[in-house]
């Protein structure tokens, strides 16, 4: 099923900025700055386990429940 990294990313910030627009931009971020670019990913990007494990973790640490 593609486009789960898509759609865990935007659960991520969305959870995260709860609408505010510079929590978006710091969530975003704080994405990065993990090591994942959210502009890399589409709703057709392929589901790579590693990556979808490491966005389990992210969000853990983010403290979002997906």
């Amino acid at each position: 099923m593609a486009g789960q990294i898509n759609r865990m990313i935007e659960q991520i910030i969305d959870q995260r900025s709860q609408g505010d627009e510079i929590l978006k931009t710091t969530t975003k971020t704080k994405l990065i700055l993990k090591g994942i670019n959210p502009e890399k990913f589409t709703s057709a990007s392929p589901d790579d386990p590693a990556i979808i494990a490491k966005l389990n973790t992210i969000a853990g640490e983010m403290g979002v429940r997906l």
